[in-house]
């Protein structure tokens, strides 16, 4: 009996280490997707938000980084679009596919803040509504860019 309660302690404790070891390596992730996600955020956001001194001021910066990116990624949708501008079925498909992102990113923002009363997330809402929009923005922009590339290589 005694020989079963030691190997049964001994299992609980490789498993308890295994849970360690598995949590301790979800942290590292987080912490890594956390300094990633953080320096995707423009220089200007950060330089912004160090001087700012009110949650108004935080707030008013996100919202000068989401009008940023909103205006990056109009010019290159404006860019893609001129180079596809002869090609009517292009231009229809691209249109179609930039729709259907603004729905996903709105659908995005609602599905992480899916309470109707929104007071319920704090005072860093409103911020945190423009830096999630900011990222997805960012996102887009780059696939745009990508799209352009593969587009480009068609041509040629």
């Amino acid at each position: 009996m005694n020989q079963k309660r030691q190997l049964w302690a001994t299992g609980l404790l490789l498993i308890q280490g295994a849970e360690m070891r598995k949590g301790l390596c979800v942290a590292l992730c987080l912490f890594l997707i956390s300094c990633i996600c953080g320096a995707q955020e423009s220089p200007e956001w950060r330089a912004c938000n160090q001087k700012a001194k009110s949650r108004a001021e935080v707030y008013a910066c996100a919202a000068d980084e989401a009008k940023r990116d909103d205006t990056e990624l109009n010019r290159v949708y404006k860019q893609l679009l001129l180079k596809i501008e002869k090609d009517a079925v292009a231009v229809s498909k691209v249109k179609a596919f930039e729709r259907s992102w603004i729905a996903y990113r709105d659908s995005y923002i609602a599905a992480m803040y899916p309470a109707e009363n929104k007071a319920e997330y704090g005072s860093s809402y409103p911020t945190e509504v423009c830096l999630i929009g900011a990222r997805l923005t960012r996102q887009q922009t780059e696939a745009l860019r990508e799209l352009m590339k593969e587009l480009e290589k068609d041509v040629d």
